[in-house]
C-alpha cells in the first residue's frame, strides 16, 4: 500500500513539474506592460494561425525612418471572439496599431489595438467591445 501512495505522489509530482513551462510560456516579463506605442503602418502579413496571431507591418518615424514591426496577439479562437477573422489586414492596409513593445526595444510586441482603414478599431486585450466581426472577402 505504501509503494502505491509513493508512486501515486511522485506521478503528481511529476505532473506539476510538467505543467511548470506551459504557464511560463505565457508571461509577460519580455514585455513593457507599462508602455504603449501607437504605431501608423503598412501592413506586410497577417499570420491567422495557433497558438498566436502575428501582424507585421512597417511603420515610419518622424525622421522617415521605416521599422518592420513584428506584433502577436492570442489565438484564432479568442480573437474571432473579439470580432477579428483570417481576413482582416491585407497587404497594403494601412493601420494604426497601438501595441506593448519589448522592453529591449526590438521592434516586437503584444497587439492592444489596432484600428482598420475603414475606421473599425479591434481590440485584442482588456474588456472586449460589443464589435461586429470584419466581413470576410
Amino acid at each position: 500500500m505504501r509503494q502505491q501512495q509513493n508512486r501515486i505522489a511522485l506521478t503528481l509530482a511529476g505532473l506539476l513539474l510538467a505543467a511548470g513551462p506551459v504557464l511560463a510560456h505565457h508571461g509577460t516579463a519580455s514585455f513593457d506592460t507599462e508602455n504603449r506605442l501607437t504605431l501608423t503602418g503598412t501592413v506586410t502579413s497577417w499570420t491567422w494561425s495557433n497558438p498566436h496571431c502575428f501582424l507585421r507591418f512597417d511603420a515610419e518615424d518622424e525622421t522617415g525612418t521605416v521599422t518592420s514591426w513584428m506584433v502577436e496577439t492570442q489565438n484564432p479562437t479568442d480573437m474571432t471572439r473579439r470580432g477579428w477573422t483570417r481576413t482582416a489586414f491585407r497587404p497594403g492596409d494601412e493601420v494604426v496599431v497601438t501595441v506593448e513593445p519589448l522592453k529591449n526595444g526590438t521592434p516586437v510586441g503584444r497587439i492592444r489595438s489596432v484600428v482598420l482603414p475603414n475606421g473599425q478599431t479591434l481590440v485584442a486585450m482588456g474588456a472586449a467591445p460589443g464589435v461586429q466581426p470584419v466581413p470576410e472577402g
